[in-house]
């Protein structure tokens, strides 16, 4: 038996292909598809007011709603936050979807709900829920939690919550992040992961054992009882991690803190810089490495700036890991487990090793995105898409997959934002565009689809945020 496991993962290392969920990705060189003539975009008509905001293959509909260029108020009294993120969906009654929604706003602001469980005052981002049919048509909407910073993503758990993340280690002990603004009017320290009911509100704790740092977005493996989370550290390197919780979720209806984090290391290469551009179908075993400060506090004195920076701050867990030899990933962003394997988006991997000429943008990275998976089962790592150039896909973000296994990936570039789609062959090809009037540039995000995979819902990331319901013919894209 470890001599077949040992001549396998020999055989993965010399660039033989894995079958299962990897099967097909690896078929093709990175590159656009010739798309056939019904998967062309074309503009369509938002069924909420007739305004063209996206392009879409044939025979697709969708409708905006919760749009925030005027004021939305909520059932509960709460006038709706824009910077619409991450987004999980659950089943919820009538046949309708239940949307847990992220709201990413940074620097300290008055909470802006009181009307679920606040865990700073003095912090303006955190979620809310939406109840809402097939065609975006809303039928109830609450906030659900309020008082945290930066919530980026998350992930869907199966026990009936959402796990949202700060993409911020913002805190009354950690100086001005990169906006330059005061952290002395918070309360609270951040950059934690949050447990949010699709059905109610949030507790308002954090769970602190899964990590203080730059959190984007977290998988949950059913099988292995772990949680995964990607690190989104904009200027440094990140790291991908494991979060092993005290006892099992779906007996105890939760995810407990007082766990173990770690980060993923590449056997026999210490700190491999996987960021950096890579063989095609590059594969490696890997193993983890304990955080033993995972949620890290600093010294400070209230009302004063406190002396700890906030790149010292933001680097505390990835540094540890770092210590040990752990891999250095570029800007790891969407996160989706599907059959045992955990795929990540690498936003600014596959060019140049950091340092070299001509990056593209002042993170870390040079290149325009990669997408990882992660066959948990057998701790091997694989490349499965290195993009070769910002046409085809540029800086994945947001990821989700479809009832038939294909990628539903968001770019956050400065260009067309599209929603792009990778399928098992390993095709690339376009699902939407973004083609609102004077922002283009905008971002997609969240992307989810309904529990009946009829409906995907996604938002646009902006001041000015808002939700779509998409539908259509999936199958005869692939989707």
């Amino acid at each position: 038996m470890a001599i077949q496991r040992r001549t396998f993962l020999q055989s993965v290392g010399a660039g033989v292909a894995l079958g299962g969920p990897f099967a097909g990705f690896v078929n093709r060189a990175p590159g656009a598809a010739a798309a056939p003539a019904f998967r062309d975009l074309r503009p369509v008509p938002d069924l909420r007011d007739g305004v063209v905001r996206l392009h879409l293959p044939a025979d697709f509909q969708y409708r905006s709603f919760h749009d925030t260029t005027t004021p939305v108020v909520l059932d509960d009294g709460t006038v709706l936050p824009g910077r619409h993120d991450g987004m999980g969906t659950f089943p919820g009654p009538g046949g309708r979807t239940r949307l847990v929604r992220n709201h990413e706003i940074n620097n300290p602001a008055p909470a802006f709900s009181s009307a679920a469980p606040v865990y700073d005052p003095m912090a303006g981002g955190g979620t809310t829920n939406v109840e809402v049919d097939g065609t975006g048509v809303v039928a109830a909407s609450w906030a659900s939690l309020v008082g945290t910073q930066m919530n980026c993503s998350g992930g869907q758990m199966p026990w009936g919550s959402w796990i949202t993340c700060e993409e911020t280690v913002n805190g009354p002990d950690v100086g001005p992040d990169f906006t330059g603004a005061s952290n002395v009017p918070l309360t609270k320290p951040h950059g934690f992961v949050f447990e949010v009911p699709a059905d109610g509100t949030a507790s308002g704790e954090p769970i602190r054992s899964a990590g203080r740092f730059a959190h984007e977005a977290v998988a949950w493996d059913p099988v292995g009882g772990a949680l995964y989370l990607t690190e989104d550290n904009f200027v440094f390197p990140s790291g991908f991690y494991r979060y092993l919780p005290p006892s099992d979720p779906m007996e105890v209806g939760r995810l407990e803190d007082g766990g173990r984090l770690q980060m993923l290391r590449v056997v026999g290469q210490a700190r491999a810089d996987l960021g950096a551009r890579q063989r095609q179908r590059a594969t490696y075993r890997v193993d983890w490495v304990d955080i033993e400060d995972p949620a890290p506090s600093f010294p400070y004195t209230p009302g004063e700036v406190a002396p700890t920076s906030n790149d010292t701050a933001i680097q505390h867990v990835s540094r540890q890991g770092l210590e040990q030899g752990a891999a250095r990933f570029s800007r790891l962003e969407g996160c989706a487990y599907d059959d045992g394997v955990v795929y990540f988006c690498s936003t600014q991997g596959g060019g140049v090793p950091e340092g070299g000429p001509n990056p593209v943008d002042d993170g870390w990275g040079t290149g325009f995105g990669q997408i990882w998976a992660y066959r948990i089962a057998d701790q091997v790592l694989q490349l499965l898409y290195q993009s070769p150039g910002r046409d085809v896909l540029d800086f994945p973000d947001n990821v989700t997959t479809s009832a038939r296994g294909t990628l539903v990936v968001c770019e956050d570039h400065d260009q067309d934002n599209y929603l792009r789609g990778l399928t098992r062959g390993g095709q690339i090809f376009d699902i939407a565009l973004n083609r609102m009037e004077g922002r283009t540039g905008d971002e997609f995000a969240g992307t989810t689809f309904s529990p009946d995979h009829q409906t995907l819902f996604v938002n646009i990331q902006a001041s000015r945020g808002m939700t779509f319901a998409i539908w259509g013919p999936w199958h005869r894209i692939r989707v």
